[in-house]
């Protein structure tokens, strides 16, 4: 396994994989990796002939107050987990590197970036679609990896790279969670042992939401209202949103026909925010 800083040496190795025919896989993380992302390596590495994982912590998806400076970072530790997956390549380049001083280009998603996380974070998705960009030029995958815990940013990713004409395609695998249901995230790291129980009360949350749903329920805001009224069972935990959408536009459903449906949440436990989801009508 290769760990690359620099961007000129990341796109000479894409060029020459390319001219050798071999399928790229690529998983794109901000490192303080988990069994999430190991699931994405895992799946990328049964799928293709070489797998790339670039760690970059992005600056430009953090919004003023959020947790940028004290983002964990250990990239020996994560190399060394990475080097027992079968990964090829690391790309973990310095800001400079991304962001060269004098950088001014930025790659705007219209639709889909203005609800959700992104009416929470104002400019988070400017600055994803910014570096998926960049890391797809210099990559120039076969194949890339996302998780569907971020169930907007894939939304985003893959408009982005429908729009733009990357050879890319997309493959979304399913939320791993902790046994207790939460959601696996970099951030849990943040949660003390009491916290980190308390916030399995999203799954629950989800899971009778979704439960009604089978039952026969196909009211978004009523869908919505069980949700909110399990997660506000735990005093601890401060809503950000609940949002009952379609999985494609994500614009609001009152009423649930045959399409796929997102109910996507956000909460705070302390200063710990998270996000979570399920589909509903998933099609297979």
């Amino acid at each position: 396994m290769e760990i690359i800083n620099r961007r000129q040496r990341m796109s000479s190795i894409a060029r020459k994989l390319r001219r050798e025919s071999k399928t790229v896989g690529f998983v794109a993380t901000m490192g303080a990796l988990h069994e999430g992302h190991l699931t994405l390596v895992k799946e990328a590495r049964q799928m293709c002939d070489i797998v790339v994982v670039s760690i970059f912590v992005n600056p430009s998806q953090f919004g003023p107050g959020e947790d940028f400076a004290k983002y964990p970072r250990d990239l020996t530790a994560d190399a060394a987990v990475l080097s027992e997956y079968g990964v090829d390549y690391v790309f973990a380049p310095e800001t400079q590197e991304i962001y060269p001083e004098g950088f001014s280009t930025y790659v705007y998603v219209e639709g889909l970036t203005e609800t959700l996380e992104g009416a929470s974070r104002p400019g988070h998705f400017r600055g994803v679609a910014t570096v998926v960009t960049i890391l797809f030029n210099t990559v120039r995958p076969d194949f890339a990896f996302f998780g569907s815990k971020d169930a907007q940013q894939v939304g985003v990713i893959k408009r982005l790279t429908r729009d733009l004409g990357f050879e890319t395609e997309i493959v979304v695998v399913p939320t791993v969670r902790e046994e207790s249901g939460l959601a696996m995230s970099s951030r849990n790291a943040y949660l003390t042992p009491e916290l980190r129980q308390k916030a399995s009360i999203i799954y629950q949350a989800l899971r009778e939401a979704k439960i009604a749903f089978k039952n026969g329920e196909r009211n978004g805001s009523k869908l919505a209202q069980i949700v909110q009224t399990k997660i506000e069972s735990e005093p601890v935990a401060r809503i950000d949103y609940i949002a009952v959408v379609d999985n494609d536009a994500l614009e609001p459903v009152e009423k649930i026909d045959d399409k796929e449906v997102l109910v996507a949440v956000a909460v705070k436990f302390d200063k710990v925010r998270l996000i979570d989801n399920i589909i509903l009508n998933r099609r297979q």
